[in-house]
């Protein structure tokens, strides 16, 4: 399985946006893109060209891609997966990469970034409706409830990231009880229901060329 092996800082100052791939330290002083607010590589601080409109769909498509942690070849099976269902191919995008397992695992806050919630399900910790699951590419749907295995629940920097759990953050969609360590999905989400970076639309104009 191909995956990102460099820094994951310069890809929040590349698209100019905190993607949340470093967990807590992109809240805190030591988040890159606060000290260093210009792209990675010699000449980002006097290079200020004006992106074309191929660049404009680009950068769009980077961005969301970059936030669900993926590389190229999969977003782009997703995309293709998009196109057939019904409905508005760049919702049907964002619906199907929200709902994919290694995001849900962050947004209950089990885990304090994408990365290091694809490494619980890698690892073996996650139970999907009580049966194992080890990829972080799991579509989940509605009434799935996801649990951890019991050792797991001990696990430390598990229980620091559930003490952070602020309720009033959860996706209306999401519920969460901190006490069992498991969330359920009440519901799929809407568009409206899915806020990060990016234009789905642009995304699709890129891939319809």
């Amino acid at each position: 399985m191909a995956r990102y092996l460099g820094p994951v800082c310069k890809l929040c100052r590349r698209e100019g946006t905190k993607l949340m791939l470093k967990g807590k330290r992109c809240f805190g002083d030591k988040c890159a893109l606060t000290n260093r607010k210009f792209p990675p590589g010699e000449m980002a601080k006097k290079r200020r060209t004006k992106l074309s409109e191929y660049g404009i769909q680009l950068r769009e498509k980077q961005k969301i891609k970059r936030n669900y942690y993926m590389m190229e070849k999969q977003f782009k099976r997703y995309y293709e997966k998009a196109t057939k269902k019904i409905g508005i191919t760049g919702e049907n995008l964002l619906i199907m990469l929200e709902t994919r397992l290694d995001n849900i695992i962050y947004l209950m806050n089990f885990a304090s970034s994408k990365g290091q919630a694809k490494q619980l399900i890698l690892h073996g910790h996650v139970r999907v409706n009580d049966k194992k699951v080890d990829k972080p590419a799991f579509a989940c749907k509605e009434g799935d409830v996801i649990s951890l295995k019991e050792k797991s629940k001990r696990i430390r920097v598990i229980m620091e990231n559930l003490k952070d759990l602020n309720k009033t953050s959860l996706p209306n969609w999401i519920e969460v009880d901190e006490n069992k360590v498991e969330g359920k999905i009440v519901t799929m989400p809407q568009r409206t229901d899915i806020h990060i970076p990016g234009n789905e639309q642009l995304v699709v104009e890129l891939y319809s060329k």
